[in-house]
């Protein structure tokens, strides 16, 4: 009599073959995303993106259960790049001088980001995620300009208000995009009107 086959349990090599594949698949759709992203398209579907990624539609939503979770991985890959961008020693004899660098940091970061920045506010309203990330770069952001500050300059909040505003990425997209300037137009604003501020 012989004994009836029965299915072998997967052996680790297979677990770890699929493993990477799926690690693959997923890394491919987040580079998807951010590529169209950039390239100005501020709210990509999921075909765009499994056309960019070559996978199949059924395996973007496989990783992601929906385009918002899509957007949280945006999201955190951008946030990273963002903080690693503005977050180094700035340079400067005196705390004005280190705030002339950090609007020449933002300038080169905000720059960067902006496409990425116009999805996110695009689904912002119905996403409470990026409403937590966007206050949450705010708060850092902040906390950079403070960090560079004396106790007396700190304690004028007219001062400080104004500056947290200058530099703010809100400033930089109106420059950019409502009034029209190049980069170096819009950095060269923004550091006439700090240095003015400081001045006062």
């Amino acid at each position: 009599m012989t004994t009836p086959l029965t299915p072998s349990a997967p052996d680790s090599v297979t677990l770890d073959g699929r493993r990477r594949r799926s690690e693959d698949s997923r890394a491919r759709i987040v580079a998807a995303m951010l590529a169209l992203v950039r390239e100005g398209d501020p709210s990509p579907g999921a075909e765009a993106v499994a056309a960019r990624a070559e996978v199949g539609l059924r395996t973007v939503f496989r990783h992601f259960n929906d385009m918002d979770t899509l957007y949280r991985e945006m999201s955190s890959a951008i946030e990273e790049q963002l903080m690693v961008a503005i977050a180094r020693p700035l340079q400067g004899d005196g705390w004005r001088e280190r705030l002339v660098d950090l609007v020449d940091r933002r300038s080169n970061a905000f720059e960067t980001i902006a496409p990425f920045r116009a999805a996110a506010d695009l689904h912002r309203l119905r996403s409470p995620f990026l409403q937590d990330t966007h206050a949450r770069m705010n708060g850092f952001l902040r906390a950079v300009v403070l960090n560079e500050l004396p106790d007396e300059a700190r304690a004028d909040t007219t001062l400080l208000e104004t500056l947290d505003m200058l530099m703010s990425y809100d400033v930089w997209r109106r420059l950019r995009t409502d009034q029209g300037l190049e980069p170096d137009q819009a950095r060269g604003v923004v550091t006439a009107a700090l240095k003015r501020s400081l001045q006062s």
